[in-house]
């Protein structure tokens, strides 16, 4: 599967797309919200530049994009006016794959520009908003263009599934998993774990190229608290998902052995479908939750960043209204992953897939905590 074609966040406004269900990244993102702001403040007082350059990679097509960029503008329109320079202007690229719903973005623009403007009504400022679609492993920018790059929950996601996976016969390694999981062998947790080695260290030596002296980053991203690729945490949520996949699949074999996985689809029996057993085995995620030590190596291997700031925290897991955090883990889970399971399995899976989901989450939750933890770093242009 061609991720770059294939993999994006569920667009529109509807019942199950990203801008609905993607309250939980708020909440993480707003607890590290302070570093941003004090990122940003820093940055400013040392270049106080006539333009500034601010790039959000992975941005996807919900709200959250927008409030960012928002908190960075009033942060500097703040500084801009306590320290007498008034005219800087503000360059703002959006960056996703070429899949991603960038018309939601661009049609909440008019009211977005009509919100940063209303407090500044005798001198609105410069600032100026564009879509660059592309993958950010891999140059996005001209050199020295960048000030400030914000990335929220992207990172994890690798430029492909780690063709290690697969022997030399195209025959999948990770039998009855999405993920690296208990069952699987070590060449599946060094497989992962390489891919994402290539993958982060292109992507810091793209952005050192696109940033000037001095520019910043903050990246956010899912990882884990120590050199076990399975615990409790985020793969953890990858291992409920198998199970997810298990209880909608029966083994049915033939009399000839050959097995095929059976879909038990909700309603009537001609709803169901069938499907062969190694196009379940062949299904992984492109994701890989790092370490910290692991993000600390290739920074130093870089050389031309300076890793400012590195913390672990944990995600929210308070409840909002009616719905258990089993659903609101399973509708924000659907939105990042429809697109994939859709393409391999086809759409009509996901609404049993997720119930299921759902379900075996809140069941988990109430024997012991599912703890998945994030970073957030904070890099410098030397």
């Amino acid at each position: 599967m061609d991720v770059e074609k294939a993999f994006h966040m569920t667009g529109g406004v509807g019942k199950t797309s990203y801008a609905k269900n993607s309250s939980l990244q708020k909440k993480a993102s707003d607890k590290v919200k302070h570093i941003i702001i004090q990122t940003v403040e820093e940055l400013y007082l040392a270049t106080t530049p006539k333009s500034i350059g601010i790039a959000d990679l992975g941005c996807s097509s919900g709200p959250n994009t927008l409030s960012i960029i928002k908190d960075i503008f009033q942060t500097i329109q703040g500084i801009s006016h306590k320290i007498m320079h008034h005219s800087t202007e503000f360059r703002v690229y959006f960056n996703d794959l070429p899949t991603n719903d960038f018309n939601s973005i661009f049609k909440a623009l008019p009211e977005f520009h009509k919100l940063l403007r209303q407090d500044r009504k005798n001198c609105p400022p410069s600032i100026f908003m564009g879509g660059y679609p592309g993958s950010f492993y891999g140059r996005l920018f001209p050199n020295s263009y960048l000030h400030f790059v914000h990335s929220s929950y992207s990172l994890h996601w690798l430029s492909r599934v780690p063709p290690a996976l697969y022997d030399e016969h195209k025959t999948p390694l990770n039998k009855g998993c999405v993920y690296i999981c208990e069952s699987s062998p070590s060449v599946v947790s060094q497989a992962y774990s390489l891919q994402f080695q290539e993958d982060f260290s292109l992507f810091l030596r793209s952005r050192s190229e696109e940033l000037v002296i001095g520019g910043r980053m903050v990246l956010i991203f899912l990882g884990r608290r120590g050199p076990e690729h399975v615990d409790r945490g985020n793969s953890f949520f990858w291992e409920i998902l198998s199970r997810s996949f298990a209880t909608l699949v029966s083994q049915n074999c033939m009399d000839n052995n050959e097995c095929t996985l059976l879909f038990l689809f909700s309603g009537s029996n001609s709803d169901q479908g069938e499907i062969e057993q190694d196009v379940f085995d062949s299904y992984d995620v492109h994701f890989y939750a790092p370490s910290k030590e692991e993000i600390e190596e290739e920074v130093k291997k870089e050389g031309s960043l300076k890793l400012e700031r590195l913390e672990m925290f944990e995600m929210d897991k308070g409840e909002d209204g009616s719905e258990s955090y089993g659903t609101q883990v399973a509708v924000a889970v659907r939105a990042i992953q429809e697109s994939m399971i859709s393409h391999h399995f086809g759409e009509r899976i996901l609404d049993s897939l997720f119930e299921n989901y759902g379900r075996l989450v809140d069941e988990e939750m109430a024997k012991e905590d599912i703890r998945p933890i994030s970073f957030v770093l904070v890099l410098r242009k030397i």
